[in-house]
């Protein structure tokens, strides 16, 4: 199933279901109107919302409406924590705020990409193993450094559940391709993997995770020549060109007079 939140006023936004085809959205109200809560229960609450994920690609909804990605906050605006776990092992722990997919950027700032896994309850000390079942949900993040002082994370619109990946999930491995169109001119794609159970299992290692705590595989930095009043599209595709999660589509601040 694919999952989002939109903007009403709250701090944790309106929770709604997305078709698979990312046209029609539905409120889960009479579910939970907060991911979080789903997290929470998820034995319980999960199964609920993949009835109505299937109700609703089947266009069996009544109350269903256009999906409009543009008014989405964060999947999960404010996570329990978000840890970026690098190629080499290393782990940058953030506080888990996350902007929605297309709030503006304050400033030019190094651009930091990742697929972040939003867990359930994990022990302390679990492997790979244990840490692919306690995943519930993936999304694409984005971390944004000014002289190496994170500014903000931007999230996709869509958290989605694994089987929604189709070909590009296999083995507890993401094969994507990240795209990136910069002022509106595409630039040179880039395949990247992850294998978001390792860095789960790497946050895990000293401690106990609950449920609502993000771990990002990094997908390496991109090296753009940012400026005030640019524009910048972000998305993780499938191989077929199917986006994944939605884009991460944001303006930056035009420069001050």
């Amino acid at each position: 199933m694919k999952l989002a939140s939109y903007a009403d006023g709250s701090r944790d936004g309106h929770l709604i279901v997305v078709s698979r085809d990312q046209t029609q959205a539905h409120y889960a109200t009479g579910i939970a109107t907060r991911l979080q809560q789903v997290l929470d229960d998820w034995g319980f609450l999960s199964p609920q919302l993949e009835d109505l994920a299937v109700q609703l690609n089947h266009g069996k909804l009544r109350h269903a409406f256009a999906f409009e990605p543009e008014k989405c906050v964060a999947p999960l605006p404010r996570a329990y924590g978000w840890a970026v776990v690098d190629a080499e092992g290393g782990v940058r722990r953030e506080a888990g705020h996350f902007q929605g997919s297309h709030q503006p950027l304050r400033a030019p700032a190094a651009c930091e990409p990742a697929l972040a896994v939003i867990a359930g309850d994990l022990t302390a000390a679990s492997d790979a193993a244990s840490a692919l079942d306690a995943m519930r949900l993936l999304t694409f993040a984005v971390d944004w450094r000014l002289d190496g002082e994170l500014i903000a994370t931007h999230c996709a619109p869509l958290a989605v559940t694994p089987d929604e990946l189709g070909e590009a999930w296999a083995g507890g491995r993401l094969q994507a391709r990240l795209v990136a169109q910069h002022n509106g001119a595409k630039l040179d794609p880039r395949d990247v993997a992850a294998l978001p159970g390792d860095a789960l299992a790497r946050l895990a290692r000293l401690r106990a995770l609950r449920a609502g705590q993000l771990a990002g595989s990094a997908l390496g930095g991109l090296d753009l020549p940012l400026a005030p009043g640019d524009s910048l599209r972000l998305d993780l595709k499938s191989t077929e060109g199917a986006s994944l999660f939605g884009a991460i589509d944001i303006d930056l601040a035009p420069a001050a007079v």
